[in-house]
């Protein structure tokens, strides 16, 4: 469903992406995991339209991004590790316009959004200006909006980031019924115990380079660490640096 080819970044002399090819199947839940500054951020925006690769090739369900962006982005919701949104605007005049962008009708914008806004816990917020909000329920909007076209492909930027627990278990079943449905969802976290729990496989990066990718039970065998958790297998597989093809 989503398919990375040689991928490459350059800033300057810098490679923050550096021939990264990995294939996320259709209907899987893949955790993108890496070291603070491992190129997981950059590999992202890149997929969401929002930076242009120095190299290679980006393909979601048939469709080259470069060549087929409008297309890509009818059938992808992308959200960022921070919430950008527009302040002076209510919860419920921002998912109008949101839908607006994806093609979306005022009427259905507004049915969806409702049901979304209950979901997540803002339907007593949704007259409310964004600039009120708190961080975690900014975070919980841009899931929203993301949600609102009903894609078939979710890529996901630190998503626990400012919520409570309530809300992380939210997400979790969230990500899960997503699933179910034939969803394919690509996320990034820190939070490696929501990765074992909900993932189908992982891939991580470091310094710009694929590692490993597989189930949890592939990275503790390639890790030697058989009984371990995600956490030091991930400590373990970033420290030696080893690489395995999927």
């Amino acid at each position: 469903m989503i398919k990375l080819d040689h991928l490459t970044k350059h800033f300057g002399r810098i490679a923050a992406v550096d021939d990264l090819s990995l294939e996320v199947r259709g209907g899987e839940i893949m955790a993108f995991l890496g070291p603070n500054g491992a190129g997981k951020t950059t590999t992202l925006r890149m997929i969401g339209g929002l930076l242009e690769p120095t190299g290679g090739r980006i393909e979601v369900k048939g469709h080259d991004l470069a060549r087929s962006p409008l297309e890509v982005k009818r059938i992808m919701g992308f959200i960022p590790d921070r919430p950008y949104l527009y302040e002076k605007l209510t919860a419920r005049e921002f998912l109008v316009f949101s839908g607006g962008l994806y093609g979306v009708p005022p009427d259905r914008a507004s049915s969806r959004g409702k049901e979304l806004l209950r979901l997540f816990d803002l339907a007593d917020w949704s007259d409310e200006l964004i600039e009120s909000f708190s961080h975690g329920m900014k975070q919980r909007l841009v899931m929203v909006s993301a949600l609102l076209h009903e894609p078939e492909v979710l890529v996901i930027d630190e998503p626990m980031v400012g919520l409570d627990p309530r809300g992380v278990r939210m997400l979790k079943n969230l990500f899960r019924g997503l699933r179910d449905r034939g969803v394919t969802l690509l996320l990034s976290t820190h939070t490696l115990s929501v990765a074992e729990e909900i993932c189908d496989r992982v891939a991580i990066i470091h310094k710009g380079r694929l590692i490993s990718v597989g189930t949890v039970e592939d990275l503790r065998l390639l890790a030697h660490r058989h009984e371990a958790g995600l956490e030091e297998v991930f400590l373990a597989l970033t420290s030696e640096g080893e690489e395995v093809q999927d």
